[in-house]
């Protein structure tokens, strides 16, 4: 009898479009499940016990964390030596909210936030750097305009020798135990657009993407060289996956045209770097994406993380990108899972296993399960156990 194909193979044959006995099953994101954990390897066991494909990812990222640069998985971010750092809170007349202002100095010259210190601000009087809580409670962003460029490339350093020394001790035992379990090595998360939002503003993206193109460019081209730098590091861990985070890639900010001109060459360029360290190349965006799909395999994306049936057309999605780009997803993680019924979940997973399967298809609902409630895991259960009956598999 042959031996069974490991997690780790089943997980690079989707990747590459390949077809085999059935899709695995692999949560791009379960924080509900990781909040219960010890520890990271904690908690890849215990998505090894429900039955998943686990991939690991590194570096490792804790259960619990705050930082300053907490929505960007991956390597510190650190500031040229010469930068300083000024915060304050001041309570201007008038207002029920206080604002705290942070303002780094750099010799070339100073970069001001002002963020309302709303109720629910949960940083104390501090302004992180790279976060999504500020970008709605912010009234300046720390780069307004193409004369901020030169202070901001301050923040842009590269990786450090001890950073990355400290990154390769750190993975060592996510490494190892991904080879030891036969599992998916992933890395990242890179980064392209979405460092905007937290540095320039969303709606100051939508604005300047056609009043102001060559800025966007600009910015978008110190970013990605920072990221490339970043990147590399983490390829040199002999990953199997790199992965880019692109929530903010989409249409509510980009039309198509103007994505190709600002987003695709840097993303090709991402892919290219990837390919080149032997790594696939995977691409994190949840919706308003049906536009982008061509341009996205024209990009050299292997593998289009979070296809949400509430955003995606199942079917066309297939027929667009099958046989070229892996479609990972297929269910809904809030409205479905969280809130939704056993029966709802069953069927969610019975239309994507047919609209998206079996070559090049990953399963997992879109993009977390975050709630950890007794609904929520019971419904977890149920798509797992209706994954496992579809493909035959004996638990």
């Amino acid at each position: 009898m042959p031996n069974p194909i490991s997690s780790r193979d089943r997980m690079l044959a989707a990747l590459s479009c390949q077809t085999l006995d059935h899709p695995p099953c692999s949560f791009m994101i379960f924080g509900a499940l990781h909040q219960r954990a010890d520890n990271y390897l904690d908690f890849i066991e215990r998505e090894l016990a429900l039955g998943l494909d686990a991939f690991v990812m590194v570096p490792p990222r804790p259960p619990f964390i705050q930082n300053d640069h907490y929505n960007l998985h991956g390597l510190p971010v650190s500031f040229h030596p010469q930068v300083s750092i000024e915060e304050a809170v001041i309570h201007p007349a008038g207002e029920s909210e206080a604002v705290m202002v942070k303002t780094y100095h750099t010799p070339a010259g100073d970069l001001t936030a002002r963020v309302r210190q709303t109720e629910d601000w949960r940083w104390g009087d501090h302004v992180p750097f790279l976060d999504d809580f500020i970008i709605p409670r912010s009234s300046k962003f720390i780069v307004e305009n193409e004369g901020d460029l030169a202070a901001f490339q301050y923040l842009l350093e590269s990786p450090k020798p001890e950073e990355v020394i400290a990154f390769r001790k750190a993975s060592e035992p996510a490494i190892a135990f991904a080879r030891e379990r036969d599992l998916l090595l992933t890395g990242g998360w890179g980064v392209g657009a979405d460092m905007i939002g937290w540095v320039h503003g969303l709606e100051t993206l939508v604005y300047d993407v056609y009043d102001r193109p060559e800025f966007i460019q600009k910015l978008l081209s110190m970013i990605a060289d920072w990221n490339r730098k970043r990147m590399s590091v983490v390829l040199d861990a002999g990953i199997d996956c790199y992965i880019k985070r692109a929530w903010y890639e989409n249409t509510d900010f980009f039309t198509p045209r103007m994505w190709k001109k600002l987003i695709l060459p840097e993303l090709a360029c991402d892919a290219e770097l990837a390919h080149k360290a032997g790594a696939k190349f995977g691409y994190i965006i949840t919706a308003r994406a049906m536009p982008l799909l061509s341009l996205i395999a024209e990009a050299g994306v292997d593998v289009l993380i979070g296809v949400d049936p509430e955003a995606f057309d199942l079917a066309e999605t297939k027929r667009t990108l099958g046989g070229k780009v892996c479609l990972w997803g297929g269910v809904n993680g809030h409205l479905t899972v969280e809130q939704g019924t056993p029966g709802a979940v069953q069927r969610e997973v019975q239309t994507a296993m047919e609209a998206l399967g079996p070559d090049g298809f990953i399963l997992s609902p879109v993009d977390n399960v975050r709630e950890d409630t007794p609904l929520a895991m019971s419904n977890v259960n149920t798509l797992i156990q209706t994954w496992q009956a579809m493909t035959g598999q004996n638990h």
